[in-house]
């Protein structure tokens, strides 16, 4: 049996409005023979649903690649769908047959000449409402085909004949407006019928004219929303017909009296209007925008995920009426309500109580996160909100008469649909709920950009956040579309001289982070421009991200060599340093470590993934030049911070785990940074002290470095600072302090206290990756070779990690049985190949308890080596039990 499954283009299953440029095909193979590999494979493309006419065939092309296959030589027309299929030959000569049909379907051929105009509605309109904006479309011939293309400055919904178009939220999403702005494709066939048809579409603010930042700044990026719009059809004549924004156009305002992102939103019935009403409307206005900044959607788009029913309703001490997610979520409150006209009612958004029990939002800050509902009264009455989302876990209610039900209130969870791909569990409860966290972290801030937190008056795409995650996130979901229109944002944002903002999109020039002489080019935050593209090539092998932002790698590589008069030391500017650690000053966030220090130890970092980067590339006097560079900044590092009896001069947790993880120091220099590094854990109790910059490598460094004990001992660690101690208190998702309850119950300061910050749930890194083990090769990206070398430790009898990747699931699992052996269970993707260490085993194995290993289909290689035996394996389930060598 050999299968084509799983067929995808640009990542997205059956996209449409992609742009012209060559897409990538992928798919995945089952087979039920061992060590199965793709020998050859052929790619059929058709106009025709049936594959009647084929328009490119590859032929039978002898290739074992599977993934990104480039489309070349096709020439793509715009408006067009396209249907593609595989198949595939594997080594024994077995052939599959051809996948299920796929399509795609291309976008505008350039939308910097849409014949349509922008429109916005008149400033005698302007006084706060959302807009409506309608046009007449009466049609009397048979549709064939009809897409709707669309954009807007701030955010827009689409309404045809009444009903909402598509299943998108806040689009058309945040880019850096200025010089990017994604347009959306919507098919529309079904809802279009003879005789008159309304279109219509609702404006909300956003992030493009509503506020943005912490000092109440609005209109960033503008001061009008606007529309840009084709309606193209096709009848089934033959003829076609185009609907766009532009003269002809109405506008009046809706029932949305106002909507703000951090805000939330006033919505009052009792002006709700039919779109086919005559009164209210006036001519719209036409508005000149630029139009040459307008790409196709690159984003997986913003979708309700999930729903969530409140596990509780009471009373607190001081009397407010409070409903009880049991979940710290992101998205809305959807409820029903029955009341009497004019009634009003107020639903408020908060993370947590306070040690009384009484609802708390002064972290919140100046974010209302506040939802109020005017009723009709003429019925039962059901309410979400449009343009606005909310972080919380609690919801205060005022104004609702009678008895509240439950049932009437429904939590929606919103955030962008990336596929999940990851998933953990293991034997303690207390880390599969800090899972738990760190996967509802990304849920709640992967919401069209990477928020640093999704409450309060900030929700940046802070890049130190990012870069810091980025791993982790990619195990737990498909992030590559995802980041890659991010890192398009960062490489556009970033300044001619290569620095990077601090957050992705940047914030107009005139805002003021308030630090530094300058709001970019923090060490560890604009090292995002070279950790995330590289990150995304290991974990999906995409080799055209790589490709696209390699310039903005070395622009940032040319900022850093720029700083200061040494070019290989970076000890200039202004830097976060290892922000929040422990070990900082009174009064400061930032931790004791010597910010130069880092500044230099991330400086050789992003050089050295610039010259992985090149090689990859095939740029090879660039990585040339790379490894002279990176191997001068190492010696400068080395003279300026490692002492001549080989200590590294700064003494922190911090400086150590950079040292180590980034290859500063070798020799006795290496083993003396790991012995002090344990001293200093074992000085605190044997607790971590790191911030931002020290912690998501803490752990991985410790089991790289021969203390895998020492990393389990302090995941497992229940009291301040630990990652358990926040679960203790009852957290559903990863909190921005380590003490952001205090073990007495008070807070940290309301200033910067979110309760939903992922940065910490980088330690998912080390369970995908040190726990079970599973591992991406950087010589075969996007798991093509994949590394299995499980890490059990202390307060663990079993752990399970499974991934999805480009080729297929990957499974790690490891359980210690009663008889002090051990059962590892691997799945090796079908056309890749699994090199594997099983922890402290012997020469002799056995799998799945009868088969010696040796004598095994599919196992390759096998030797013995220090931490146990190592195993080259073809595709294929195992399970190897072993007695373990130091039981």
């Amino acid at each position: 049996m050999l299968i084509v499954t799983k067929v995808r283009c640009e990542y997205k299953e059956n996209p449409i409005g992609i742009s012209l440029v060559a897409p990538r095909i992928s798919w995945q193979l089952l087979s039920d023979i061992r060590n199965c590999v793709q020998m050859a494979y052929r790619i059929q493309v058709s106009k025709n649903a049936d594959f009647h006419t084929i328009l490119w065939d590859t032929g039978t092309s002898i290739s074992s690649q599977s993934i990104h296959v480039q489309l070349t030589g096709l020439h793509l027309q715009p408006k067009l769908r396209y249907y593609y299929r595989v198949k595939v030959w594997d080594q024994t000569g077995a052939e599959s047959a051809w996948s299920s049909r796929a399509f795609f379907e291309t976008g505008l051929e350039d939308p910097q000449l849409w014949p349509a105009q922008w429109i916005s509605a008149p400033s005698v309109q302007d006084s706060g409402h959302c807009p409506r904006l309608r046009q007449i479309v009466n049609i009397d011939k048979a549709v064939r085909s009809a897409r709707i293309y669309a954009t807007a400055l701030g955010l827009y919904e689409l309404h045809l004949n009444n009903q909402r178009v598509g299943d998108q939220y806040f689009t058309p999403g945040w880019t850096s407006y200025g010089k990017r702005l994604q347009y959306q494709t919507y098919e529309v066939t079904d809802m279009l019928h003879k005789g008159t048809n309304v279109l219509g579409a609702l404006l909300g603010d956003g992030w493009y004219k509503g506020y943005l930042g912490w000092k109440n700044d609005k209109e960033m990026f503008g001061t009008r929303t606007a529309l840009l719009l084709e309606l193209h059809i096709q009848y089934e004549d033959g003829t076609e017909d185009q609907i766009m924004s532009g003269p002809g156009w109405e506008s009046s305002i809706s029932a949305i009296v106002s909507s703000d992102i951090y805000m939330g939103e006033t919505y009052d019935a009792r002006l709700e209007r039919e779109w086919t009403d005559s009164d209210g409307w006036i001519p719209a206005d036409i508005i000149h925008c630029r139009k040459d900044i307008i790409v196709a959607q690159e984003n997986v788009p913003v979708l309700q995920q999930e729903q969530l029913k409140p596990m509780a309703l009471f009373q607190t001490p001081q009397g407010d009426t409070v409903l009880d997610m049991g979940q710290n979520m992101v998205g809305w409150l959807r409820f029903a309500i029955h009341g009497s006209p004019g009634q009003k009612v107020e639903l408020e958004h908060a993370e947590i109580l306070d040690a009384e029990g009484n609802f708390y939002r002064h972290n919140i800050r100046s974010a209302a996160q506040r939802i109020v509902y005017t009723l009709r009264g003429d019925c039962l009455e059901e309410f979400k909100p449009h343009f606005t989302f909310q972080g919380f876990r609690y919801v205060k209610l005022t104004g609702f008469s009678g008895k509240v039900q439950l049932d009437h209130f429904i939590g929606v969870v919103l955030h962008s649909n990336m596929e999940r791909t990851g998933h953990f569990e293991c034997s303690s409860p207390l880390v599969n709920q800090l899972h738990h966290n760190i996967l509802w972290g990304q849920k709640g801030n992967f919401l069209d950009v990477p928020t640093d937190c999704p409450q309060r008056d900030e929700r940046l795409g802070w890049t130190g956040d990012a870069q810091m995650f980025v791993k982790t996130a990619s195990y737990l979901m498909n992030t590559a579309p995802f980041f890659t229109k991010w890192l398009r944002d960062l490489k556009a944002d970033q300044t001619a001289e290569g620095g990077v903002p601090f957050f992705i999109p940047n914030l107009k020039e005139s805002f003021s982070s308030g630090w530094g002489e300058t709001d970019h080019s923090s060490a560890a935050w604009g090292d995002a421009a070279t950790i995330c593209p590289w990150t995304i090539y290991e974990m999906y092998g995409d080799t055209l991200l790589l490709q696209e932002q390699y310039e903005s790698m070395k622009k940032w590589v040319s900022y850093i060599q720029g700083q200061g008069d040494n070019p290989y030391l970076w000890n200039t500017g202004f830097h976060f340093g290892d922000w929040l650690a422990l070990d900082s000053e009174p009064g400061s966030y930032i931790g004791s470590t010597d910010i130069a220090y880092i500044a230099t130890a991330f400086y050789a970092y992003s050089v050295s993934l610039t010259q992985k980067a090149a090689d990859a590339l095939g740029k090879t006097e660039d990585s040339e030049q790379y490894h002279t560079l990176h191997t001068k900044v190492v010696e400068a590092f080395q003279n300026e911070y490692v002492t001549a009896s080989g200590d590294i001069s700064i003494s922190t947790q911090t400086a150590q785990v950079l040292a180590l993880r980034f290859g500063l120091i070798q020799g006795s220099a290496r083993e003396r940074a790991i012995r002090k590094l344990e001293q200093l854990l074992h000085d605190a109790g044997d607790h971590l002290k790191t911030g931002f910059v020290g912690t998501p490598y803490l752990n991985p460094v410790l089991s790289e470095c021969g203390n895998n004990n020492l990393a389990y001992k302090l995941l497992f660690q229940k009291d301040y600072p630990s990652w358990l101690y926040q679960v203790t208190k009852g957290a559903t998702t990863v909190w921005e302090h380590w003490d952001g309850i205090k073990e007495d119950g008070s807070f940290w300061s309301a200033d910067m206290n979110s309760f939903n910050h992922y940065a910490y749930g980088a330690i998912g890194d080390w369970l995908y990756g040190y726990v079970a083990g599973i591992g991406p090769d950087e010589n075969n990206p996007g798991f093509k070779v994949v590394h299995i070398h499980p890490h059990p430790g202390p307060g663990l009898d079993w752990a399970e990690a499974s991934i999805e990747s480009m080729y297929g699931t990957i499974l790690s699992s490891w359980r210690r049985t009663t008889d002090h052996k051990m059962t590892v269970t691997i799945t090796v993707p079908a056309n890749t190949e699994g090199v594997v260490i099983l922890p402290g085993a012997e020469r002799i194995l056995l799998l799945e308890g009868v088969i010696p290993a040796e004598q095994a289909d599919g196992v390759k290689r096998i030797e013995a080596v220090e931490q146990g035996v190592r195993l080259v394996l073809g595709s294929g389930t195992y399970r190897f039990v072993y007695p373990q060598r130091h039981a």
